[in-house]
């Protein structure tokens, strides 16, 4: 089953500095239908202008993974961490326990994220950060994890029974994923454009996948996917 969640149909604002779409319920935006899939819990697109950002705030029990698609976001946290993440590349912080954060667009270039939220399966550990760099080039036609709760992959560690994918199509080639019935997924391209059974999903559409035992991805134009595999 794949129900499509065209852009034009997301929730969000304009906050002039921060330009956000939201594929599920956050902040001001509520729609009983899209309040998670699986334990995935947020998928914010978000457009942050040169030189703002978000200050100091707190957050706790909740894994909140930062893709950057454009510019760079720097991190600094409660715990000292400091860093700056650029385009193609990760963070996770696992807020625990409770952590405070700012998240800036430093750069003279407007900063495109998604956030994702997905809530932990474990509970009550001390908070952590950390990021890392995923050339695109090692994600060419195939899925890549990103971030995951399982200890057998090499990715960022998340706290929590799903994983954060990312993949890079040429157009006309394809990558498949091994999902299984029992899981659901999320995917979003970033950029392109791509099909999956018979369901366009055009760049920064949300597609929520479930009983779909292999998940076979084409992209109709170049593409850069990201995806949750949730539980």
């Amino acid at each position: 089953m794949i129900e499509l969640r065209p852009f034009a149909s997301l929730g969000g604002e304009n906050h002039g500095w921060l330009n956000a779409k939201h594929h599920f319920s956050f902040a001001g935006y509520h729609d009983p239908a899209r309040m998670n899939w699986g334990n995935l819990r947020v998928w914010n697109d978000d457009q942050i202008a040169p030189h703002t950002g978000f200050p100091p705030h707190p957050h706790n029990d909740m894994e909140i993974i930062t893709y950057v698609r454009e510019g760079a976001i720097t991190h600094q946290d409660s715990l000292g961490n400091k860093g700056r993440t650029e385009a193609g590349d990760v963070q996770v912080m696992s807020a625990g326990t409770g952590i405070r954060h700012s998240e800036y667009n430093h750069e003279d270039v407007t900063t495109r994220i998604f956030q994702i939220w997905i809530m932990p399966t474990r509970r009550g550990e001390a908070p952590s950060w950390d990021a890392r760099p995923f050339p695109q080039g090692d994600r060419a036609g195939r899925f890549v994890t990103l971030a995951s709760g399982y200890s057998e992959d090499d990715a960022l560690p998340i706290r929590t029974d799903a994983r954060v994918l990312g993949a890079t199509l040429k157009a006309g080639t394809s990558a498949e994923y091994v999902l299984g019935t029992a899981r659901k997924a999320y995917l979003v391209p970033a950029t392109g454009k791509v099909q999956i059974e018979d369901m366009t999903v055009n760049a920064r559409d949300g597609a929520a996948i479930s009983e779909m035992a292999v998940l076979r991805v084409m992209a109709i134009e170049d593409s850069e996917i990201i995806m949750v595999d949730a539980a």
